[in-house]
């Protein structure tokens, strides 16, 4: 079995685009989404791998695509390689665990994220203006203190790869109203089941993303794309929450912390990572699989 991959390699597959982490195959009525061990910190692609990540996040989507699929309808048809199509066979072994087949949806341009507690950039924000991508919020608050209400924060999606942070009006004007009503109280919903669910594994859901896409000949989006992973996503442990600092989260906090720690000033050429950096990282994906999934 391939137990590293950087970039796949499918030469007789149309390339659709390659993301920070993920390559996606243009199979005509579906789509191949590959997951590699690829890692990216301040919207840039390191140099250095973590071995197995890939697997990890392919394994965390699917589970949750199961988990939330009375929610709403998603993309996903098939993770097993030897059941893809023909054309594909060739490739079973690269692909096999780190790769979706879902269906052919056309990509909305919205991030939806949702956030449950004030954290990240959203504490920053906050600590500025009292409010939240533009959402005012009770004065008074702690660094990664509960949100009572979660927040709906969309952001436009740039090929800079600097997402933009947006009103819901502007959701609005750019994706009609029906789309944007769905798009934020599925969102709610999605993060509202996940979070409670996490509740029960020890792990606390702090906030998420979630993309959406339109299948041909349809009006109501599907989820599309990964979802509720440590990429995507930020948990902590719920026993060591503490509100007044931030938390350990089961990301790749590490990488950001060594980044940050070397002084780089998050331009090229992008540094590699030691060794240890890459290890403590790769637990931390596996040990958030291992609470959620329990295998």
């Amino acid at each position: 079995m391939v137990n590293e991959l950087v970039q796949s390699d499918l030469k007789t597959i149309k390339l659709l685009f390659r993301g920070k982490v993920r390559d996606v195959y243009d199979l005509e009525d579906k789509l191949l989404i590959v997951a590699t061990d690829r890692i990216s910190a301040f919207d840039y692609i390191l140099p250095t791998p973590v071995t197995g990540k890939g697997k990890i996040l392919t394994r965390m989507s699917v589970f949750w695509f199961h988990k939330l699929a009375g929610v709403v309808e998603n993309h996903l048809i098939e993770t097993d390689a030897a059941k893809y199509p023909e054309q594909l066979r060739e490739y079973e072994e690269q692909l096999e665990g780190r790769s979706m087949l879902v269906k052919k949806a056309r990509r909305i341009n919205v991030e939806c994220v949702v956030r449950g507690y004030l954290a990240g950039s959203a504490w920053k924000e906050y600590q500025k203006t009292g409010t939240v991508c533009g959402i005012a919020l009770p004065s008074g608050m702690k660094e990664s203190q509960k949100i009572e209400n979660p927040i709906f924060t969309p952001a436009l999606k740039s090929m800079s790869g600097h997402d933009i942070n947006v009103s819901e009006q502007e959701v609005i004007n750019n994706e009609g109203y029906e789309i944007a009503k769905f798009l934020k109280d599925t969102s709610l919903e999605l993060y509202s089941t996940a979070r409670d669910y996490a509740d029960t594994k020890g792990l606390i859901l702090a906030d998420t993303k979630f993309e959406f896409g339109i299948l041909e000949g349809k009006t109501a989006p599907i989820l599309i794309d990964e979802v509720l992973t440590p990429d995507s996503s930020r948990y902590w442990e719920k026993d060591k929450y503490a509100v007044g600092q931030s938390q350990e989260s089961f990301d790749k906090q590490f990488v950001r912390d060594y980044l940050e720690s070397i002084k780089w000033d998050k331009q090229p050429p992008v540094p590699s990572l030691p060794e240890e950096i890459v290890k403590k990282t790769l637990e931390k994906y596996e040990e958030a699989y291992k609470r959620l999934i329990g295998k």
